[in-house]
């Protein structure tokens, strides 16, 4: 599946495991490659236990080394401190029910769909190796204190193999990404790409983060002092946590989350460290383990969707993971996914209006000789009378003061008391307000859909 074809239903939710999970001869993914097992992080086949399940494994490593149990204090953490081979494979709706509580204990998620989605996306990296598309994780608000570090802090404690990315280099961020990809996470995103200069200095990392949305999509570098080409692997999960949007070709391969300041009645426990990382360590571990024992069917599952094309693509690993824990997820994931969809549908939507109106406000101004300012009457006549622009039809009863304000809020211009060459004074808008947005939205405005009259 590529991100243009529209999806085809081939085949109902998944059947969830039940029980310990007998071996099965591995069946062709659908890249037409053979599944074969798991590896961990080094390369090195997993023979049923890893690092990450806290059961050894083939490596010989210690797993405490990279997961240390809780000492002291905590008490029992639950089947984490059983005899790992004396009990069954966990259930998934289980893991992702307790994994969807302890994010809500610290996090106030914009919607319940959001904290669905959130929860199925942490599991899904740790199937990576399973899916065709490695879907971004697009944690947005429009101001401080909104929750996005919060919410990427727990996330980071119960992700596959995460890497933090504050301040790398894209060489650095390349080498991280092997054939079994790790989870990176980038907070504070708006300083890489909330500006031009930014955006083009981090043009690189951009590449890579769209190139690493679908599997064998790798770059080369020339590396060594023979100029050898190398191949590097660009596959793998991403979270990026910032204010603002991120630029369109991350946003349109992520799942959006919109965070929002809480309300003065919504309330979260403080994420403390030495308190609650073991408790996130544990639950990550018993995900790891679910996800060994589900990979095969993972690879193989072509679930039905209710989206088609990229973000069908992005949305696709979610819905498998919802489909194999079973219970209420596999119908959550796919309200989660309509409904998170259609909202963006509706911020891209919202966002081409707000871009237009800028630049047919400029043609007002333009067409009645670029006055100091305009009524707030006189500019809506004359966004009104602009030749196929959608102001007339606008809303109920066409653009409105208020509309007109709405959209221009976020450029950063609002209305002011104008005074009249009669020496009256009305609401209105000053040109000089626009001259910032106009310089950076729509510097090349082709003045073609002027009105055939000045405004009277």
């Amino acid at each position: 599946m590529t991100g243009t074809e529209p999806v085809t239903a081939t085949t109902g939710p998944v059947t969830p495991p039940t029980g310990p999970v007998s071996p099965v001869t591995p069946p062709a993914d659908r890249t037409g490659s053979p599944v074969t097992p798991p590896a961990d992080r080094t390369g090195s086949p997993v023979t049923g236990t890893d690092d990450l399940t806290g059961q050894g494994g083939p490596t010989g490593r210690d797993p405490a080394a990279c997961h240390p149990k809780p000492t002291g204090g905590g008490g029992p953490t639950g089947p984490d401190d059983l005899d790992p081979e004396a009990v069954s494979p966990p259930s998934g709706a289980e893991l992702l029910d307790h994994l969807r509580g302890l994010i809500a204990r610290y996090v106030a998620a914009p919607s319940p769909e959001a904290l669905d989605a959130v929860t199925l996306w942490v599991t899904a990296t740790h199937l990576q190796t399973a899916f065709q598309h490695a879907p971004r994780l697009a944690i947005v608000g429009p101001a401080k204190r909104c929750g996005k570090s919060r919410l990427l802090d727990v996330i980071t404690e119960t992700v596959h193999h995460p890497v933090i990315t504050i301040n790398a280099t894209p060489a650095a961020v390349f080498r991280s990404i092997t054939e079994q990809p790790p989870t990176l996470l980038v907070d504070e995103a708006d300083t890489l790409f909330g500006s031009v200069k930014a955006l083009e200095r981090n043009e690189e990392l951009r590449g890579l983060l769209n190139a690493g949305h679908q599997r064998n999509r790798p770059t080369l570098r020339v590396t060594g002092s023979d100029h050898t080409v190398k191949s590097f692997p660009t596959f793998a999960m991403a979270a990026l946590a910032g204010i603002g949007d991120l630029p369109d070709t991350i946003m349109d391969r992520a799942v959006v989350v919109r965070m929002r300041r809480r309300a003065p009645g919504e309330h979260v426990t403080p994420f403390r460290t030495g308190r609650d990382v073991p408790d996130l360590h544990a639950l990550r571990r018993r995900i790891a383990a679910w996800a060994i024992a589900v990979r095969t069917q993972a690879a193989a599952a072509e679930p039905e969707l209710p989206v088609e094309d990229r973000a069908a693509d992005t949305w696709e690993p979610l819905v498998i993971v919802a489909d194999l824990a079973g219970g209420r997820w596999p119908q959550a994931a796919r309200a989660a996914c309509t409904a998170m969809t259609r909202a963006e549908q509706q911020a891209e939507a919202d966002a081409s209006e707000s871009a237009r109106i800028l630049a047919d406000c400029r043609a007002v101004f333009a067409a009645n000789s670029n006055p100091v300012g305009m009524t707030t009457d006189q500019l809506l006549h004359g966004l009104r009378s602009l030749e196929e622009s959608p102001w007339t039809g606008y809303g109920h009863s066409g653009l409105t003061a208020r509309d007109l304000g709405a959209l221009l809020r976020p450029y950063g211009i609002a209305s002011t008391n104008l005074r009249l060459p009669d020496g009256s004074q009305r609401k209105g808008y000053a040109r000089s307000r626009f001259a910032d947005a106009w310089q950076r939205y729509c510097p090349d405005l082709q003045q073609a859909r002027l009105p055939v009259e000045p405004v009277g």
